[in-house]
């Protein structure tokens, strides 16, 4: 077996411990060695570059392009496919290498990219998000039009459902399709049409049901949560809130209490802001939810991290492009992270809490090479994806930068 060693460098392993100069020896796709003067059969120069372990985004939706839903309503049912093997491409050039897709992208994409078919992150998929009626994920509108970001396919079951016995089946049929995680709408959102964030949907028995049903398969459920429904949804048993605006300090308590992770996606505000200011037309009362959620979520954040929540990296794309995921470690930074800090919630922390911090997450000898080369330090997270110079997977580069798949020494 070839041995290749990325020498010269800093390395950041994933953990908090500080960046430090080191080489990175890879075999038959895993580390094998790192430290000082190692040797190899092959060697990529990687002075004036920082190695780190591949970022893992907890929350992306690869088939979406769009966060306007009438212009998704007028693209045809199979562009979606095609438009998400795309955004897999560009994903993983911004040096993603894992990804927890949160509605949309199916078993037949994930199969895709482990055969290679299709070059992009590892995924594990939800498949939809599963919504009380009238909840977050019910596509119906006050017109009483159905409009669906999601529709149900054979490979992605319908997701509204109510009472114990509905979601028991509802889970079951999500497994039958594939689904590596459950996802769960326990509040309303700041873009759908019925109640905002602070109205908390489903109630604890059928929380409940669905974290023991989807624990009787090996899942664990990720929620869509803020306010009330958040605590619900903590005291539930799932395994980590999305968003969680406007936190109270009891469920923040809670949540350090029951190790619950907090994945903040505070790029889907930043998308938000910039699809105001480019002139798409929200409904005022959307847009009057969007203002006071951005408020919320910056009080959320310094509480949350000074009560030791355990943060993870999700971007929500498409609110920001496919492609600028790297975007988060910035915002988690100007929410009171240090860099230290943001780069494990998006490496060694997201593999802890998507269960594969065995495989993934840091680069320490025995882990799988999925690894990412960046220009500069590793610490200065902004401008993190135009900085990408390499990806690894597997010990295999995948994309040198904007070009997927390509090969080659790597300079700063």
């Amino acid at each position: 077996m070839t041995r290749l060693v990325l020498r010269g460098g800093t390395v950041y392993d994933g953990t908090l411990a500080a960046p430090a100069p080191a080489d990175v020896v890879v075999e038959a796709g895993r580390i094998v060695d790192v430290g000082v003067d190692l040797d190899g059969d092959e060697a990529v120069d990687v002075g004036g570059c920082a190695v780190l372990p591949g970022l893992i985004d907890c929350h992306v939706h690869l088939t979406m392009i769009s966060g306007d839903l009438f212009e998704s309503a007028q693209q045809p049912f199979s562009l979606q496919f095609y438009e998400g093997a795309r955004n897999m491409v560009r994903t993983v050039a911004s040096g993603v290498t894992t990804v927890r897709d949160a509605g949309g992208a199916d078993m037949g994409m994930r199969v895709a990219q482990e055969r290679g078919l299709i070059p992009g992150p590892r995924m594990q998929v939800s498949l939809t998000m599963l919504s009380q009626t009238g909840g977050h994920g019910d596509p119906w509108w006050p017109s009483t039009c159905v409009m669906d970001f999601s529709p149900p396919h054979p490979g992605r079951p319908s997701a509204v459902v109510d009472g114990p016995e509905e979601i028991r089946r509802k889970v079951r049929e999500l497994v039958r399709a594939g689904a590596d995680v459950v996802k769960v709408a326990t509040s309303g959102g700041t873009v759908s049409p019925g109640a905002d964030s602070r109205t908390p949907h489903f109630r604890d028995d059928e929380i409940v049901m669905l974290v023991e049903e989807a624990a009787a398969a090996g899942l664990s459920v990720m929620a869509h949560a803020s306010a009330q429904g958040a605590k619900n949804a903590v005291r539930g048993g799932v395994r980590s809130i999305e968003h969680g605006q406007e936190l109270d300090d009891e469920t923040i308590a809670l949540m350090v209490g029951r190790g619950t992770w907090l994945v903040p996606t505070l790029s889907a505000g930043l998308g938000l802001q910039r699809a105001i200011e480019a002139g798409q037309p929200f409904p005022d009362r959307i847009l009057e939810k969007i203002q006071r959620t951005a408020a919320a979520r910056s009080r959320t954040m310094e509480r949350a991290l000074q009560a030791g929540v355990r943060f993870a990296m999700g971007s929500d794309t498409p609110l920001i492009p496919h492609g600028e995921n790297p975007t988060e470690l910035a915002l988690l930074v100007e929410h009171g992270l240090s860099p230290v800090q943001a780069l494990h919630a998006g490496t060694g922390s997201a593999a802890h809490l998507l269960g594969i911090a065995d495989e993934v997450g840091t680069v320490m000898p025995g882990k799988r090479a999925d690894l990412v080369v960046v220009a500069g330090s590793p610490l200065d997270v902004h401008g993190f994806g135009s900085r990408v110079r390499a990806v690894y997977q597997g010990g295999r580069m995948v994309s040198s930068g904007s070009s997927v798949p390509g090969g080659g020494a790597v300079t700063g």
